[in-house]
């Protein structure tokens, strides 16, 4: 590690550790983490000079100066003057402070957390780059197991793999509609600005619509769209992602996309209600959310653009919508890769996941000719805090999907010994279009017992009941449809 970045990981330590003196005035890590969201965004307006944002009379110098009742007071009333559309007219502060409020109830607890953030070592931070010492704070947050925020951070080796597999390129429209904390992209604004010279090699036009029309998306819940907002802030985009749910009107408002880069929720819609959108048509009677989040990136993409999405086992498998989702796919795209991933990545959500690769056609007809698996899974060691994910795990699979971003590169089939192996379409469909293809032995419970920390070991077995639990509301839903089709045909009949 070097000096740059243990300075940044030392200030994420410092930050994070502030939360222990919150534990007595009852509040969460998220709402830690929200809470010093809106702290840092002040102090960081001060430190990068652009407090011109705020209304007059709000920044981080007045409220650092005040004390005990004051300071909480003044502190209150600024979180919903910077939420009101009468005294803040930057959109990008209002979206943040939209409905803001703070969950500090003693005087001493806010002095404590500016008189610390006054402390750290703001020089270092600035010339690393406080989008990183934010991204940082949130990752430390995703770790933590109590603080279930990993639903909506997928970790940055993968991201970093999805991204550099799909070449992101200066000029094209990136898409997340799933967008969580803004993870994927940053990760592909960062590629962007590292093949342009942090986007001097651009045209000022180009720059520009860089970094203010490039990126969009949406997310669902309004403190991770909070969150969100201000990572990518910190990271120079002041991009369109707004707060609203994909599966409704929300969704179908979104731009075309040249790229799409994801990772949808799991499990099924709140409530078990259906998407509400007038453009869905194969899984418009589902209340299984991955399976309409796919729908909705197939719609979404040009003609020749791509996708790269993280997707649990059972979208693979499940039957009646399941299949008939598979099918359209398989005939619009070139579902060309898919990435069978290791256990241990996702137990906060308790699923077991891959990476969909495809490119939309050109025409609507037979796009899919072979679909690559690379299975990163069987025999793998199982991981988590013990064993961490690194990018360097993904070698082997970056070498073998090849150079090029729509799974055109010439590749070698494995054989059943190897973890890389070609199906064609004609075989796909023998199977019922079940694309939950494996052939190595898995070793999952070997994997299982070898776990050491007990965070890990609660994790996987709350991973499994999940699993559990979700396979029974697929199983459930599958009888509905049958139910319905079959009343259908008795209501013909009479």
């Amino acid at each position: 590690m070097n000096e740059v970045t243990r300075t940044t990981g030392d200030i994420v330590q410092k930050l994070w550790s502030l939360c222990h003196i919150l534990r007595d005035d009852g509040v969460t890590y998220n709402e830690y983490v929200t809470e010093l969201t809106y702290l840092l965004f002040l102090k960081m307006m001060q430190e990068t000079g652009r407090e011109e944002r705020l209304p007059h009379g709000y920044g981080w110098t007045s409220l650092a100066a005040k004390q005990g009742l004051d300071q909480l007071e003044y502190y209150r009333h600024l979180l919903l003057d910077l939420g009101d559309t009468k005294k803040t007219t930057d959109p990008t502060v209002l979206a943040i402070f939209t409905d803001a409020q703070t969950k500090l109830r003693k005087p001493a607890n806010l002095k404590a957390l500016t008189s610390a953030i006054d402390k750290l070592d703001w020089y270092s931070a600035r010339e690393e780059g406080l989008g990183n010492l934010y991204e940082g704070l949130l990752e430390k947050n995703a770790a933590e197991k109590k603080s279930g925020a990993g639903q909506y951070f997928t970790p940055r080796p993968l991201i970093d793999c999805m991204v550099r597999l799909m070449k992101p390129k200066p000029g094209e429209t990136i898409e997340d509609p799933a967008a969580g904390t803004g993870g994927f992209l940053v990760a592909a604004d960062r590629y962007i600005k590292d093949a342009t010279d942090d986007l001097f090699e651009l045209t000022e036009a180009q720059a520009y619509f860089q970094r203010h029309h490039a990126l969009s998306g949406l997310e669902l819940v309004p403190d991770a769209h909070r969150l969100c907002l201000m990572n990518l802030m910190l990271h120079g985009i002041e991009g369109n992602v707004d707060c609203g749910d994909t599966l409704s009107p929300d969704g179908e408002a979104l731009a075309k996309a040249d790229l799409i880069l994801t990772n949808p929720p799991f499990g099924t819609k709140k409530g078990g209600g259906r998407p509400t959108r007038s453009d869905f048509s194969v899984t418009a009677e589902t209340s299984n959310k991955q399976l309409a989040f796919v729908e909705h990136i197939v719609r979404a993409m040009k003609s020749g653009g791509r996708a790269a999405v993280v997707l649990p086992d059972n979208v693979l498998f499940e039957d009646n919508t399941g299949r008939r989702l598979r099918s359209w796919l398989m005939e619009l795209c070139d579902l060309h890769t898919i990435l069978r991933l290791p256990t241990g990545i996702f137990y906060a959500q308790g699923v077991k996941t891959n990476v969909l690769f495809f490119t939309r056609g050109k025409t609507d007809k037979a796009n899919t000719e072979a679909v690559w698996v690379y299975d990163m899974r069987a025999g793998q060691p199982s991981y988590g805090k013990t064993r961490p994910l690194r990018i360097e795990d993904f070698a082997e699979f970056k070498a073998a999907f090849g150079d090029d971003e729509h799974g055109g590169a010439e590749r070698q089939d494995q054989g059943e010994t190897g973890r890389w192996r070609s199906f064609t379409r004609e075989e796909i469909a023998a199977r019922g279009d079940n694309l939950d293809i494996s052939w190595l032995r898995d070793g999952e419970d070997e994997a299982e017992e070898a776990l050491q920390d007990p965070d890990d070991i609660t994790a996987a077995i709350l991973g499994h009941l999940r699993e559990a639990l979700r396979e029974v509301e697929a199983l459930a839903e599958e009888l509905e449809e049958g139910s319905e089709e079959l009343s259908a045909v008795v209501e013909a009949a009479e």
